[in-house]
């Protein structure tokens, strides 16, 4: 299994330093080593064409029903100034600009953070929307009678203001968290089932400039885990043990005062339903617009994912609804943007102009957002807070 790149030489030498490493090391490195990961050297998820194209880059409709969602959870919360929104993953900003441009009714109050841990992608927001420095994103704030910053309060109905960070907020804010396709790209240990008990696949270097994998005994900690998890798993099943991404999803819910969490992914209900299939069916890699090669080989040149398991990240908190993007979609008014799109291209269709051809784009966005074979079988788990 071949490994050239910068990511493939940082995680060599790791190796000859301490052994084969785990799976979710190997991971993080491959995607995420400064200057050299996948995301860290500027890849996108975007880079993934037809099947592989995730929701906020079909188009914008994805993002003006988000705006939809947005104005109904602040209703719910009795309009809250400042309502803040953190998108994590946020990748070059796409997403944020398609939700400022449907103008939702929570503008004023919204202050939108983009949480991207990639610095080259981060660089990149600007272009497509303007951002404030984080110190002023809650601003602009009244200082009169202040003795000091916990004595000053926001002044409300100055949004919308966007600030980009490089990791979650400390909070405690009111508002949305909300992650797109993040927690399938998180690191996971992967565990095999042998005759008598679980294995952990390490990764080691094949000595002849590639990557290879290696069984040792599980850890105490992982051994326990992968019982609880499948138990009835038959020799040779293998798993992933998600720790990154209940991390996440644990530290996503303390961010929020008042709210909630959305997370969208492709996802399974239970962990256990994976060790009766093949791994190749939930661990995935993509590369320039189609699927990659093995998952350790081009570290740092291909993205990496695994289907989410729904039993191991909503251990931190029960979940408080969980269905299908399609049904999410629906229950937040995208029939009604169709319709309207639908009106505006049939009105100018015999003299189309730009705006009537985007409308006949938004129908075909919505094909693809709910398609039940593709984007609209994810699932969106929310926690309300």
């Amino acid at each position: 299994m071949t490994g050239g790149s910068a990511a493939a030489d940082l995680i060599r030498r790791r190796i000859h330093r301490a052994g084969p490493i785990g799976f979710d090391e190997f991971l993080e490195l491959a995607l995420y080593a400064p200057g050299a990961g996948f995301y860290e050297a500027g890849g996108l998820a975007g880079t993934r064409q037809g099947d592989f194209l995730t929701s906020p880059e079909v188009g914008p409709l994805f993002g003006a029903v988000l705006a939809r969602a947005l104005d109904t959870w602040w209703r719910e919360m009795g309009e809250p100034d400042p309502f803040v929104a953190v998108e994590a993953a946020a990748g070059v900003g796409s997403l944020c600009r398609a939700v400022l441009d449907a103008s939702p009714a929570c503008a004023p109050a919204l202050r939108y953070l983009l949480v991207e841990r990639s610095e080259a992608l981060r660089e990149r927001q600007p272009a497509h929307v303007a951002v404030d420095p984080p110190r002023d994103v809650l601003g602009p704030l009244d200082d009169r009678d202040a003795e000091d910053d916990e004595g000053r309060r926001v002044l409300p109905g100055r949004g919308p203001r966007v600030a980009s960070l490089a990791e979650l907020p400390a909070g405690p804010l009111t508002g949305v968290v909300f992650a797109n396709e993040l927690l399938d790209n998180l690191p996971f240990a992967l565990l095999e089932r042998r005759p008598d008990g679980w294995r952990e696949v390490r990764v080691g270097d094949d000595g002849a400039g590639g990557f290879t994998e290696t069984l040792v005994e599980a850890p105490p900690s992982l051994e326990a885990t992968a019982t609880r998890l499948a138990p009835a798993a038959p020799p040779g099943a293998r798993i992933p043990v998600q720790g990154a991404a209940a991390d996440w999803v644990r530290d996503a819910l303390q961010v929020l005062e008042q709210g909630r969490l959305v997370v969208i992914d492709y996802a399974v209900e239970r962990t256990a339903e994976l060790a009766h299939r093949s791994p190749g069916e939930w661990l995935r890699t993509y590369r320039g617009g189609g699927p990659g090669r093995g998952p350790l080989e081009e570290p740092g040149g291909q993205d990496v994912t695994c289907e989410v398991c729904v039993d191991q990240v909503a251990r931190a908190k029960p979940l408080s609804s969980d269905r299908s993007q399609a049904e999410f979609l629906a229950a937040h008014g995208i029939a009604d943007l169709v319709a309207a799109a639908r009106h505006a291209w049939e009105a100018t269709a015999a003299a189309p102009d730009v705006e009537s051809l985007k409308a006949r784009s938004r129908i075909g966005e919505a094909a693809a957002l709910t398609d039940a074979a593709g984007l609209g079988a994810f699932r969106v788990l929310e926690w309300i807070v």
